[in-house]
């Protein structure tokens, strides 16, 4: 008589196929066993808060009131923040396909490398985030002060994720800055690619269903409503109708651009500087700069140019 498997004998059964490399599709590519370190949330996520720590103390810790007790609490933070980007750099590289013929040792060394050129320039993106906190609070005559914003407003945390993110993918580090920015959009509705780029006095008001797409380009003084989409309209394929990476296909946004609320962006067209999109609408083609989109009436949208 057959003996019927015990219920270890088939978990046991299943923890083999589950482990077995010939039936695996998509393998991890970090090499364990050689002593690299391994992708972390939570450890990028502490990059994102010791990150703002260092820019805005005292918003994000509680941080002493002492100036030179604040100075101690920086030389800490800084020193942590550094050893988490070695780590998470490292791994990123080790993780990325790209890079893991080279050994551990010269990644890791690289890694160091990247890692205190990024805090090499955290003064200027806090300068970014200055004028970005500046035009939020001009901007929206509910603020009560900056202090305001940069404690509570979800469309500046979202931003300071997605700069300090940028910074990391200009530094050409893979993986940990889609990971930040993907961080930020659980925690915010906004999802901002860290491949975008973004001129400084950027505003999200109210924030929640934003999307910015990778190649989107922003001029300065942007200000986007919730709901707003930079998006692609479609996409070059290959010989077997898949998206061809690396291919600039969302807008670009001149200076002084405001669009409001749900209104779609889609394609590698132009908003002129100082133009003006309003809710609901669909776009598709070029707006000269002036140019104001209102829509008259449902399924119909007129243009209106500044004279």
């Amino acid at each position: 008589m057959e003996q019927t498997p015990t219920i270890q004998q088939r978990v046991d059964e299943v923890i083999g196929r589950l482990g077995s490399l010939d039936d695996m599709r998509h393998i991890c590519p970090s090499r364990k066993g050689e002593g690299e370190p391994l992708l972390s949330n939570e450890s990028v996520r502490r990059i994102v808060e010791l990150s703002r720590q260092l820019m805005f103390p005292g918003f994000y810790d509680e941080s002493a009131e002492s100036y030179s007790v604040l100075r101690s609490i920086m030389t800490i933070d800084c020193r942590e923040l550094l050893t988490l980007l070695h780590q998470q750099i490292t791994a990123g590289l080790c993780f990325d396909s790209e890079y893991c013929e080279s050994d551990v040792a010269t990644l890791s060394r690289d890694a160091k490398e990247t890692a205190v050129k990024f805090i090499e320039a955290l003064p200027s993106i806090r300068h970014l985030l200055d004028a970005d906190i500046d035009a939020t609070y001009l901007g929206d005559p509910a603020a009560v002060s900056t202090h305001e914003v940069i404690a509570c407003y979800p469309g500046v945390r979202a931003t300071m994720s997605y700069r300090i993110a940028h910074e990391l993918q200009r530094l050409n580090v893979p993986i940990v800055p889609r990971m930040i920015t993907e961080q930020a959009h659980s925690e915010t509705g906004i999802d901002i690619h860290p491949g975008a780029t973004i001129g400084e006095g950027f505003v999200i008001d109210h924030g929640t269903g934003v999307v910015i797409g990778a190649t989107a380009i922003l001029g300065k003084n942007v200000k986007l409503y919730q709901g707003v989409t930079l998006g692609a309209k479609s996409f070059v394929t290959d010989d077997l109708n898949n998206p061809v990476k690396g291919i600039p296909r969302h807008p670009i946004i001149g200076d002084n651009v405001v669009i409001y609320s749900n209104s779609t962006i889609l394609g590698r067209i132009s908003i002129g500087d100082n133009a003006v999109i309003g809710g609901n609408l669909w776009v598709t083609r070029d707006v000269a700069p002036g140019e104001k989109l209102i829509q008259a009436k449902a399924d119909n949208f007129r243009s209106v140019v500044d004279n």
